[in-house]
C-alpha cells in the first residue's frame, strides 16, 4: 500500500520515462538534423557532428554536479532546474547562425540540461527498484533512446514545412512544458527502499555481487574496477553513437546517391526511426535478460555481435542489410546503455549512485566523441565509411576481453567475500 511516506514507485517511473523521452527526441534524433544544419550553416558533416560530440561530452559533467545535488535536496528541484536549462538551450539552437553559437546552445546547454536530468531519473528510479533494477535502468533509458521514434518523421515534416532553425523553437518550447508537469510525479527514493514483501536473493551467476560496502566517488576512483569498467563503457558506446550521427547521412551517401531529394530523405527518415527502435528495444530486451543472465555474460554477447555487426558492415551493398546491421549494433549500444546503471550499483553500491554514475557515465561522452568523429572524418578524408567500420569492430573485440577482465576481478571479490 502507498503512503506519504512510501510513493508510488511506478508513478515515478512512469514520470521519469515521459522526461527522459523529451531527452531523446532531441539526442537521439540528431541524425535527422545533421544535413538541414550542413547547408544552413555552410558547414562539413564533422564540424555538425561536434555539437553532437560536445553534448555527450558535458553530459556526464553535468550528471557528476547533479548527482551531487540530488543527494542533498532531491531529484525533483534538479529536474526542475535541468529543464529548464534544456528546453532554454533548445530554443536558443534556433537561434544559432554559426558553429559556435550551435556548440554554445546545443552541445554546452543542451548537454547541461541533459545530464542534470538524467542523473536524477536514472539514479533515483533504480533506487525505487531493487527488485527489478535491470528491468527499471532498461525502462527509464529506453524511455531516452526512444525519443527519435517520436520525433523523426515530426521533425522531418516540420524541416520541410518550415526550417530547422523553426522546428527547434517548437520543440524548446514543448520540452518546457511537458518536463515542468512530469516534474510534479517525482519523489525522492527512501533510504534503504526495499518493496513490501520483497527478499533480496542470491546474486544470478554472471553478475557482480551487491556491493558490501557503499563507495563514494574517492572510493570508486581508487577500485581498479572502476577503470576497466569505464573503458568498457566507452567502447560499447562507440558503434552505438557513431550511427546516432550518422545513420542518415550512410543511408544518404551509401544507397541514395543520384535519388530524388523525396527518396533520399525517406532512406534517411526510416533509418533514423529503426535506430529509435533498436535503441528502445536494447534497453529493454537486455536489460531484462541482465536480471536473469547476469550482467556480464550479457556484455559478452553485445560486444561480440556489434564485432561482427561492424566487421560486417564492410560488405554490406543494400539498404537492407545496412538496416540489419543498423538494428544489430543499435539493439547492443541500448543493450550496454540500459545495464550500467545497475552493473555500477553492484559494483560500488546504490547510496552514492548518483554522482558515482555520473562519473562512470563520462565514458558516454567519450565514446560520443570517438565515434561520430571517427566516422566523420574518416569519410571526408577517404571518401567512405569502411575504415570506421573496420576499427569500431575491432574496438568491439578490445571491449568483450575487457568484460571477461572485469568479471574475473568480481569473481575473486565475492570468493573473498566468502572466505
Amino acid at each position: 500500500m502507498t503512503t506519504d511516506k512510501t510513493p508510488n514507485r511506478w508513478l515515478v517511473l512512469l514520470a521519469c520515462i515521459v522526461i527522459n523521452i523529451c531527452l531523446g527526441t532531441a539526442l537521439y534524433a540528431f541524425s535527422v538534423y545533421v544535413k538541414p544544419l550542413v547547408e544552413i550553416l555552410g558547414a562539413e558533416t564533422s564540424q555538425i557532428a561536434l555539437a553532437f560530440s560536445i553534448c555527450t561530452l558535458v553530459i556526464p559533467l553535468a550528471m557528476i554536479v547533479a548527482g551531487k545535488f540530488q543527494d542533498t535536496i532531491g531529484p525533483k528541484k534538479v529536474i526542475f532546474v535541468g529543464g529548464l536549462i534544456f528546453g532554454t538551450a533548445i530554443i536558443l539552437t534556433s537561434f544559432a547562425g554559426n558553429l559556435p553559437m550551435l556548440y554554445l546552445t546545443y552541445g554546452i546547454l543542451g548537454g547541461a540540461g541533459i545530464g542534470t536530468i538524467y542523473a536524477c531519473t536514472v539514479a533515483n528510479t533504480v533506487k525505487f527498484f531493487p527488485d527489478k533494477r535491470g528491468l527499471a535502468s532498461g525502462l527509464v533509458v529506453a524511455g531516452f533512446a526512444s525519443g527519435a521514434l517520436f520525433s523523426a518523421n515530426l521533425a522531418t515534416w516540420l524541416i520541410a514545412q518550415y526550417t530547422v532553425t523553426t522546428t527547434f523553437l517548437i520543440f524548446g518550447v514543448a520540452y518546457l512544458v511537458v518536463i515542468t508537469l512530469c516534474v510534479t510525479q517525482v519523489k525522492t527514493a527512501p533510504a534503504g527502499f526495499v518493496p513490501a514483501g520483497w527478499t533480496p536473493p542470491a546474486p544470478a551467476a554472471g553478475s557482480a555481487a551487491p556491493a558490501s560496502v557503499d563507495k563514494n566517488w574517492r572510493g570508486m576512483l581508487v577500485d581498479p574496477l572502476f577503470y576497466v569498467l569505464f573503458i568498457v563503457y566507452t567502447i560499447g558506446c562507440v558503434s552505438g553513437l557513431m550511427f546516432m550521427v550518422l545513420a542518415a547521412p550512410i543511408a544518404r551517401e551509401m544507397f541514395a546517391v543520384g535519388a530524388p531529394t523525396e527518396v533520399a530523405t525517406a532512406l534517411a527518415t526510416t533509418a533514423v526511426l529503426f535506430l529509435a527502435a533498436a535503441n528502445t528495444g536494447g534497453r529493454l530486451f537486455w536489460g531484462w535478460v541482465s536480471d536473469k543472465l547476469g550482467r556480464f555474460n550479457v556484455l559478452y554477447m553485445m560486444f561480440a555481435i556489434t564485432a561482427l555487426a561492424m566487421l560486417g558492415m564492410t560488405q554490406v551493398t543494400s539498404y537492407a542489410l545496412y538496416i540489419v546491421v543498423l538494428v544489430s549494433v543499435v539493439l547492443c549500444f541500448g543493450g550496454v546503455m540500459g545495464c550500467f546503471p545497475s552493473i555500477t550499483a553492484e559494483a560500488f553500491g546504490s547510496k552514492n549512485l548518483g554522482m558515482n554514475y555520473g562519473i562512470i557515465f563520462f565514458a558516454y561522452g567519450v565514446g560520443g566523441t570517438i565515434g561520430p568523429q571517427l566516422g566523420s572524418r574518416i569519410k571526408e578524408a577517404s571518401g567512405d565509411f569502411t575504415l570506421a567500420f573496420i576499427i569500431a569492430g575491432f574496438l568491439a573485440l578490445i571491449g568483450l576481453a575487457l568484460s571477461f577482465l572485469a568479471m574475473k576481478i568480481t569473481k575473486n571479490r565475492q570468493k573473498v567475500a566468502a572466505a
